[in-house]
Parts: structure tokens; C-alpha cells; sequence
């Protein structure tokens, strides 16, 4: 089972957990990343340092977060099919991203 962003991260855009992945399973859209569940190993390294705790192992996915599990799924790889590119080093947070961070109590 993979871990899973959710769309907590939306908005937000941190990429702090891709520079702790030991490979390179986050991909990157315009407002937030994914992850390809083929390529994730389960580590938890991201899950820590996400700065809105956007990312959950599966199993302990919360009920309202189910929608993200085929979320991920279809949009890494989609962009895989495209750009073949994982997103590999830490970037700078979307504009508002701290706001939303505070309005979500982190």
C-alpha cells in the first residue's frame, strides 16, 4: 500500500517531504504533488515533515480522504505518461501557503 496526499495540499504546494523520500514516487501539478503508488515504498519519511499533514499511509487514511487514494493514482500517472519526471527537490510553497497552513491549525 502507498501513502497518499491529500488535498490538504492543495493550495499549499510544500515540498518539504519529497527531499526526505528515499525515491522518487511525488509528482507535480499546479497546486499541490501526488504520489504514484507504484513507485512509493511505504517509508513514511514524508508523512512527518509535511507541514500540513497532508500526507497518510493508506490504512490510516481518514474516511473523508478516500477520493485521494484514486486521485494520486490517476494524476502521478498521468503525469509520468507525459513527463516521465518526478519532482525531486524542495520548492518554494504556492503564494498563500502559509495562511492556508494556519487555517487548516498547523
Amino acid at each position: 500500500m502507498a501513502h497518499v496526499v491529500t488535498d490538504k495540499c492543495t493550495g499549499c504546494k510544500f515540498t518539504d517531504c519529497v527531499e526526505v523520500c528515499p525515491v522518487t514516487c511525488f509528482y507535480e501539478m499546479d497546486n499541490q504533488v501526488v504520489i504514484h503508488p507504484d513507485e512509493c515504498i511505504d517509508c513514511t519519511a514524508c508523512v512527518d515533515v509535511c507541514p500540513v499533514h497532508a500526507i497518510y499511509a493508506e490504512p490510516d487514511l481518514p474516511a473523508e480522504f478516500t477520493k485521494d487514494i484514486e486521485f494520486n493514482a490517476v494524476e502521478a500517472n498521468k503525469i509520468k505518461d507525459v513527463s516521465g519526471e518526478p519532482i525531486m527537490k524542495k520548492k518554494d510553497p504556492l503564494p498563500g501557503a502559509l495562511d492556508k497552513k494556519k487555517a487548516l491549525g498547523y
